[in-house]
This record gives C-alpha cells, structure tokens and sequence, in this order.
C-alpha cells in the first residue's frame, strides 16, 4: 500500500446532503457548493474545518446510485477513505497486484476540479478511492 500516504478526505454516504452538513456547520464546518455526478449518480459536497480531515458527504441522485446500497444496508454510514496519488494509472496496478480490486476505470470528478478518481475494494480493507494530484 505504498500509495495510500496522504489522506484526501472520509466518505460518509448519506440520505441528504443538507441536513447531515448542517450538524457539521453548527459545530464550525464550513460546506463546499454541492455537485453532481451524474456518472456516480450523486450528489456530492465538502466539509471542510482547519485542522481536520474533510468530509464528503455522497447523496444518490436516484434509486440507480450505488450509495443507495449502502443506506439500504447501514444507513447513514463513513464508507470509504480517499487517498491522493501521483499517477493513478501506476497507484492502481500496484494496488491490483495487492489484492484490490478496481470497481471501474478512472473518471474525472466534477466534485474533484476534474482530477481522475477511481474507487477499489480490498478483502480485509473494504472500499478506498484514489484522486490523482
């Protein structure tokens, strides 16, 4: 896991995007503009507060949304870490030959200022998603 050395943010997958920010901006948050991802069928927003990790928090746009998987089994859940990588052609392949498992190929995220994101799932580690620099 030799790339997966600097956190971007924790995914929380939620029903509203609204009203789970607005415990976070109480508690001194600020939020992001939300965006959609019509290729994840989401809708995505930032928290973000000096000195902490940010928080995206992913609301499907439909009953089509993979996150729908998630609030039908947990609920309102953390579901993934994100890690910043160089080049994520490279951090994929080294990440593949350690057992993850890309989910799709890599797309650019309009949440993201249209950097490469791609999601991969371990075994013993459950989902991360990887944004290119």
């Amino acid at each position: 896991m030799k790339h997966l050395n600097e956190i971007s943010h924790i995914g929380y997958a939620v029903r509203d995007i609204e009203t789970t920010a607005r415990l976070y901006v109480d508690g001194g948050w600020t939020m992001s503009n939300i965006y959609e991802e019509k290729v994840q069928n989401t809708r995505i927003a930032f928290l973000h507060k000096p000195g902490m990790t940010d928080i995206e928090l992913v609301a499907p746009l439909d009953g089509e949304s993979p996150v729908d998987n998630i609030l039908k089994n947990q609920g309102v859940a953390p579901y993934h870490i994100c890690y910043v990588v160089g080049d994520i052609m490279q951090a994929m392949e080294d990440l593949y030959n350690e057992g993850f498992k890309p989910l799709f190929f890599p797309v650019e995220s309009v949440a993201m200022h249209n950097k490469k994101i791609c999601y991969l799932y371990h075994n013993d580690l459950g989902a991360i998603e990887i944004v290119e620099k």
